[in-house]
């Protein structure tokens, strides 16, 4: 997987305050709420990294949230913690991701995803992590992030992870 090209005149950059945040609207509550609300707050306390998607008349047409985490070592599957030490294990955690209602049907969320999971593969190269890993808030999302390969956490149907040698396969086209 190369770099990510988005449309023609649109324009990927780190969220910043005079980004429109309160008129996105993805029709998930909760992915709307943390955009207007909370990813600015976090981003500027270096709890997470917001980036938003720009259309052409500086509209907000999707964002993600990255951040790192840990989870408990019997919380992954015994092939990620193969050989691992028994202790908590650091993960990259795509912590939101949304596509505004008007630009839905567009790829959009795949492009954002791709570049999401570059950003991840990128920052692995400087600071190690076993897996990227997401909460699902219903089953439309879970299935389009299966289609990327995440499989579920053991005893966490809506916890997705992605092993960090699988993303490393992806970016690497093996």
């Amino acid at each position: 997987m190369s770099g990510v090209r988005f449309p023609d005149n649109f324009r990927l950059e780190p969220l910043r305050r005079e980004h429109p945040r309160n008129r996105f609207r993805c029709g998930e509550g909760p992915v709307d709420d943390w955009l207007s609300t909370k990813a600015l707050q976090d981003q500027e306390k270096r709890l997470s990294a917001t980036k938003v998607l720009l259309d052409p008349g500086g509209v907000i047409a999707g964002y993600y949230t990255l951040a790192i985490g840990q989870v408990e070592f019997d919380d992954l599957p015994a092939e990620v913690t193969k050989r691992l030490p028994h202790r908590v294990l650091p993960v990259a955690v795509l912590a939101w991701l949304g596509v505004a209602t008007e630009h839905q049907g567009q790829g959009l969320g795949r492009l954002l995803l791709a570049q999401a999971l570059r950003d991840c593969y990128e920052a692995g190269q400087t600071f190690a992590f076993l897996a990227v890993i997401l909460d699902c808030l219903n089953d439309a999302a879970k299935t389009f992030y299966r289609r990327w390969d995440f499989e579920e956490l053991p005893g966490h149907p809506y916890r997705l992870f992605l092993s960090a040698k699988r993303l490393a396969a992806m970016m690497e086209g093996k």
